[in-house]
């Protein structure tokens, strides 16, 4: 005999100035990413996607230059270095398997060299790009 489920409980409401705050986070993550891009075009780089999403993750931007296709973490903190640390290595494991999926359903990139990198964001400080996130990165823009 199948036991019946047990029924969730109700949702707490989320208070006006909660939402408001994560609306405005969410605005400021969407304006971050659309710096890092601009920062990256000036760089050289051809900007494929913003959020894209696979069943492992979302990726903020997709990115190619010469034969490296990028999978680019944006990350928005109050200081470079928080920035900087903002990246653990579960997340580091879902952009991976974010940007094989995505690079395995698009022919087109077949063949590009798939690397993690980070643009870092503080107000008042230039971005920092730093490539190859995953082996301590260069660092240099």
């Amino acid at each position: 005999m199948k036991r019946p489920r047990p029924v969730p409980a109700p949702a707490r409401p989320v208070s006006g100035r909660r939402r408001a705050s994560g609306q405005a986070a969410h605005r400021s993550g969407h304006a971050g990413e659309w710096l890092a891009a601009l920062w990256l075009m000036l760089r050289g780089y051809q900007i494929l996607g913003f959020r894209l999403k696979s069943r492992a993750g979302e990726i903020d931007i997709l990115a190619k230059r010469g034969r490296v296709l990028a999978v680019v973490e944006v990350k928005r903190r109050a200081t470079l270095d928080a920035a900087l640390t903002a990246l653990g290595p579960q997340q580091l494991a879902r952009l991976r398997a974010s940007g094989q999926a995505v690079a395995r359903g698009r022919p087109g990139l077949a063949g590009l060299t798939l690397r993690l990198d980070m643009v870092a964001l503080a107000p008042g400080r230039i971005p920092r790009h730093v490539k190859d996130i995953e082996t301590g990165g260069t660092g240099r823009p």
